[in-house]
This record gives C-alpha cells, structure tokens and sequence, in this order.
C-alpha cells in the first residue's frame, strides 16, 4: 500500500478541489495522511472525512524558547519548525511514498523532510503527487527494495544539524551568562564590561549584548553597574538610534527616581532616527511610536514641570534642535494651510461665536459671559467633554501624531464629520488651551471660519503646540510678552510667513470683587501665598522670606492657601514635600505659618493678607498676584527664573519695583512698606488703583472686543 503524506501551510482557497483529489488517492487505495497548520476540523471540515487530518503543535504547546523561534522565523519557516519537533510527523514522514507540498507555505518543511527521509519522492502540488502515485503503483518492485544513496539523512542534514546544535548551544550558554542570576556576581558584570567595549566587536552584536545585559542588571538592582556598561558600549558605537535604545533604560529608571538624566537627549535622537528611518520607507505607522516616545522624555513632568529648572526655558532653540531638525519634525511642520482665507461676517446678521469649552473653561467665565449678552453676537459652545465628541478624541495624541507624520488620515475625516457643521456655522472659533481640542482642530480645513487659539504657560513647555497646524490658526494669543517670547522661539512655526497673528492679551478678571477693607492693622504683618499645588509656585522660597522677616519682627506670619503638592504625582514632588514639610513643622507650631486649604472664597481668605507674595519659578501671569494686589495687599514678586533676566520677564510685566530677586530683596520690600500703618496702606491702595486699572476686566475686554469684534490687522 502506497503512503502519502501532505503538508499545508495555508488555508486552500477551493477545498473542493483538496477533497477531489483526497478521492481519487483513496479510490485507488492510497493511505493520505495530511498535517496542516491551521484547525482542519473548522477550515476544512470535508477533508477530515477522506484522510488523516492532523494540527502541527502549535507556538504555546512548543515552549517558551521554540515558540519565540516560531514568532521570529519567516513565514515559510514557521510551518517546519512547528513540524521538526512533532512525533506523528516524524513517524509518517519515515514511512510515505510520496510527501507532498499543497502549497507555498509547506514548500520549506516538504524539503526539509525529503532531505532525512529519501526514500519518499518530493513533489508540489495535487497534480504531480497523482503522477508520483500512478508510478510506483505502475513499478512497485522498483521501489520495494531502497537504493543505498536513499538510506539516512542526506550528509548536508547531519552537517546542518551538528551546526545547529553547536549554535543552539553557543545561545544557551550566552542566556545564562547574560541572564539574571549570572548579573548577581560581581566578576560576571565586571567582564561583561570589558567585553562590550572590546575592540573589533561588530556594531550591531555590541548593541544587542550591551542591551540584554543592561537590562538584566537593571533587573537585578545593579543600575550603577548598567549605567556604567551602558555609557562605556555607547561610546564605541556609531548608531544615535543603537545609542538611544542602549540609553533608553537607564533613562527611564533615571527619570522614574525624579532625577533629569544626563543622556536625556540621546534616547530622543535616537527615537527621532528611527522614526526617520521609518518615514524614509513611507511608513508613518510605524514612525508615530518613537516619535511619542520621544515626545514623552522631551516633556515628561521630572523635566519640563516636577524641577527648579527647565532646558526648555534656558534654551528652547537648542533643547528642541533634534525634533526640528528631524525628518519626523519636518513632516509635522509642514503647513497644509486652507483653501479659502478667513472671512469676516457680512453685515446684517449676528456675529457667530463658537468657543471650545469642557477641558478647562477656568479662564472663560468672563468672557463667554460678555459675548452671550451682547446684542448681534450669536454663542455657541462645543462641549468636548460631550458622549458625543468624547470617540473622535479618544486615543488623541497618537492619532493627531500619526496623521501630522503621514499628511492624512481616518481620524481627520471623523473631525470633519463631528465638528464641520459647528465651523460651517461660525464665523470665529476660540480655542482656550493649545491642547488637544485644538491641535484635532488643525487636522481639518476650517474653510472661512476664523480660528483663535489661546496658549497658556502649561502647554508651553508641553507636546501640543508641535502637534498643531498653524497654517490653519489665525491668530493665537498670549497672556505675556514672556509667554509669547518663549512660544515663538520653541516653536519656529508660529514666526513662518504662513503662521499666525500674534497678540498678547491679559486674561479676564473680575478684580473688583476682590476689593475690601482689611480686617485690622495688623493684617500687614501677614503674607499670603494663594496656591500651591504645582512645585513651579515653591512655597519653600516663601518660607525664605519669612524667615528674614522673623529676624527682625516675630509678629509676621505666612498664609498658605490652596491645597497641598501632591507627593504622588513623582519622585520629584515627594522629595520637594519632605523638605517642605520638615520646615513647616518648625514653623506651624508657634503659629508662623497657617494652612487654610482650599477655599471657594478668595476674596474673603485675602481680607486678613497685608503682603501678596508670587514665588513661583515660572508664571505666565499669576492671577493670584493680581487679585491679592486688587484686595489692597502690597505686591512681592520674585524675578520668576525660568525667564528672569529675558527681554521679557516679570520685571517687564509688573512695575519695577514690585519685583525682586532673593529672600533677602523680599524682606527689605516688605519691611520698608509695613513699616507703619499708614505706609502700608498707601502701598496697598496704589497696588490695588494700578491692577485695577490695568488688568480689571473692565479694561481688558476692549482688547478682546478688538480681537473678535473687529477686520483683524494685516500684520501680527
């Protein structure tokens, strides 16, 4: 009885045609036996009835360590290696005739068993394995006894295999030297240091080595160990995207201890290398994940937000270089602009306002108050906190990634379903926050609306603005001249013949309803510090300067209002809090310093405070400065350094003498003007006339009446 053998590797595309064939080898009395890499009993059902059908083991039933090899190997491998180590093919393969290649997929594994079982004949396809079978059935005394060269394996087998175990191993012996417990041993690390950085040692074995033995000291706690190896193998290697990978851990672990990494910049380069790499072969799906990767070191919060320093703010030009210079941030910079200009609305109808509102609406309140009431202006508000408007933004900084990185997309075209009607209406868009409302915004053509975008401090020195489409803003506004400084030089786009007007505007406050009379002489020995939830306010400086005053007068106090810094949100902030907290129980207990917590009355927390302190490392304006000023409290503002010394700074923005520059410059301030009632008071009221009459929204709403209500300007 003749023996057949079959092998398929991908689904057949008629199943008639395997099941016609499968009759006629039983009709003339042939044994088929067919292994098959996919569930035959659900594929192909009618086959099962005529021969044995078996399923190759799959990935999960081979082990971890084969079914990674399975995983890696190329599609036409795969079928073998899930068929090498599998018994029932083994044993029919040792008895067939004919084995037998149905598709493809199967031609590799065929091979493979032609060459250990020769006595079998070899062929592709249903059509030769039929003539295959009519020739033994025709000769079978030709075929009874086997040739001498058909015996065994072929010696090309013997030889693979001796070469695969000897590889196999060389590997097992590499894992175990490089795994986990083997980074334990001193002597193991100390070698593994000398061999990374071993002359002669190809690149890309180099990386891969230094690679899996950083990570596995890194694994065991030995991070000073990886940094050490991973700083001594980066220096031989030529790759910025090997670098980066290299670094990428000891960065990561870095960061996670709140800690700014030295090779911060390295990872980024090498991120943007292989994202260019990526875009080079038109592949934007592939770029977008490094170019977020990179994006999330750029602005992670140890960096830009958690420290008392920040590379944006000392140089945004040369912190932000390699993604301008990046083929990755070329592609995000191309502007696709608009096909018709922005109109401004015919006469004969109201004015139609449509303002984004839901993420954060804590700077709006006046201002959609006005244009709700006044005559010939329509309001409308999209909700992007809507069920509605919630899907398109789901998933947001990927899919405005992705499509800045290729040009278009899927998501864009649900943009214009969900929001094109609201711009058909509307005459002018306002976007308060450059986030993701607006960076979504950009991805489509806004037609004649007019956009208007906001940006404030937060998104300064975050992600968004480089994932926003100026060519399709009109004009973007600042809350500061310092703001606005910092924005255009990090991101060169806003300044391009195609970017938008530019305009610095203050924000909307009612500061009338903070004026009231204090509640007794005394109160200008208080200080007031109202907000303290991020580290940039540092309340320590504040501490500082209660202490000089406390040398020379025991009745000066500091209030905290607002709530505490959170430790949870990073390492950074948790050691920030433990030596806040360490001065504070100095000072809490004789009543020097007071913790209010939050209060949902300012005006009234403020009608104790005789002196309004702004401490903060970065401020694009600080409202509650402003607001304590207008209560008639003395304003002290330190010389925020993340822009003191700028053309543009706290200096520039508040009177000059409001402004200082240490503990020491506070104290002599406050001294001299609470030195006596009276010197208090006139310091107050003349604070209190100029915020008012600068900054009330009284004033300010003409600038905004000129921004919404009038032809804008032909220039910035």
């Amino acid at each position: 009885m003749i023996e057949v053998l079959m092998v398929m590797g991908t689904v057949p595309g008629r199943v008639a045609v395997l099941t016609d064939a499968l009759q006629q080898f039983r009709d003339r009395g042939v044994t088929v036996r067919v292994a098959t890499t996919f569930d035959p009993v659900e594929k192909i059902p009618a086959a099962t009835e005529l021969a044995e059908v078996h399923l190759l083991p799959t990935a999960t039933e081979l082990g971890p360590r084969f079914g990674r090899a399975v995983k890696r190997a190329a599609p036409a491998r795969r079928p073998w290696l899930r068929a090498q180590r599998d018994p029932w093919v083994r044993r029919h393969a040792k008895r067939a005739d004919v084995l037998v290649a149905l598709d493809a997929q199967a031609l590799h594994t065929v091979w493979q068993l032609a060459q250990r079982y020769r006595r079998a004949d070899a062929v592709y396809g249903i059509a030769p394995a039929l003539r295959a079978v009519e020739k033994r059935s025709a000769d079978p005394a030709r075929y009874r006894r086997p040739r001498l060269n058909t015996v065994g394996p072929a010696p090309s087998v013997l030889a693979s295999a001796t070469r695969n175990q000897t590889v196999d191993l060389a590997k097992r012996v590499f894992e175990m030297s490089t795994g986990k417990r083997a980074m334990k041993l001193g002597p193991v690390r100390w070698f593994w240091q000398g061999a990374v950085t071993a002359p002669g040692l190809p690149e890309r074995h180099r990386g891969k080595i230094a690679r899996r033995v950083t990570g596995n000291m890194l694994k065991t706690g030995h991070g000073d160990s990886a940094k050490r190896l991973a700083l001594a193998a980066q220096g031989r290697l030529k790759s910025p995207a090997t670098r980066g990978q290299l670094l990428g851990p000891i960065v990561d672990g870095e960061l996670s201890q709140g800690r700014v990494p030295e090779h911060l910049m390295t990872v980024v380069r090498g991120q943007l290398k292989l994202a260019d790499g990526y875009l080079k072969k038109r592949n934007p799906g592939k770029a977008a994940p490094h170019v977020l990767r990179a994006f999330n070191l750029m602005f992670h919060r140890i960096v830009q937000f958690d420290g008392t320093t920040s590379p944006l703010a000392e140089d945004p030009e040369k912190f932000l270089a390699p993604l301008h210079n990046s083929e990755a941030g070329r592609a995000m910079a191309t502007p696709r602009g608009r096909q018709s200009p922005a109109a401004f609305p015919p006469a004969g109808r109201p004015h139609r306002m449509l303002f984004f509102t839901g993420l954060n609406d804590n700077f709006l309140g006046p201002i959609l108050e006005r244009y709700e009431a006044m005559p010939g202006v329509e309001v409308r508000r999209l909700n992007l906190m809507d069920e509605s408007i919630l899907p398109v933004l789901s998933n947001g900084r990927t899919n405005v990634t992705l499509h800045m990185l290729a040009g278009a997309s899927k998501r864009a075209g649900e943009v214009q379903e969900a929001w094109g009607p609201h711009l058909e209406w509307a005459d002018t868009v306002f976007a308060d926050w450059c986030n993701l409302g607006a960076a979504m915004l950009t991805m489509i053509d806004p037609g004649t609306t007019r956009v208007i975008v906001r940006l404030h401090s937060f998104e300064a020195f975050s992600w968004w603005p480089h994932l926003t489409d100026w060519s399709r803003v009109d004009d973007v506004v600042f809350v500061s001249e310092h703001l606005r400084d910092l924005a255009l030089a990090a991101v060169p786009r806003l300044r391009a013949p195609q970017g938008p007007r530019t305009h610095m505007i203050s924000n909307a406050m009612d500061l009338h309803r903070y004026v009231a009379p204090k509640v007794s002489a005394d109160s200008r020995f208080t200080l007031g510090l109202v907000g303290l939830s991020s580290l940039a306010k540092d309340p320590r400086w504040a501490l500082a300067v209660l202490r000089e005053l406390r040398r020379h007068d025991e009745r000066y106090r500091l209030k905290l209002v607002g709530d505490d810094l959170n430790p949870e949100l990073s390492p950074a902030i948790a050691a920030y809090v433990r030596e806040l907290d360490a001065e504070l129980a100095e000072l809490e207990p004789s009543g020097a310093v007071v913790r209010t917590g939050r209060t949902e009355d300012v005006p009234g927390a403020l009608t104790d405070v005789g002196v309004i302190l702004s401490t903060s490392l970065r401020e694009s304006f600080h409202c509650a400065l402003v607001e304590g000023a207008a209560s008639g409290a003395v304003p002290v503002v330190r010389d925020w350094p993340f822009f003191a010394g700028r053309p543009h700074s706290a200096r520039s923005l508040f009177p000059s003498d409001w402004v200082v520059g240490t503990p020491q410059e506070a104290a002599e301030r406050i001294l001299a003007l609470t030195a006596t009632e009276e010197v208090w008071r006139e310091a107050g009221r003349a604070a209190a006339s100029h915020v008012l009459s600068t900054w009330d929204w009284s004033v300010t709403q003409k600038d905004f009446d000129r921004l919404l209500l009038e032809p804008p300007a032909t220039s910035a």
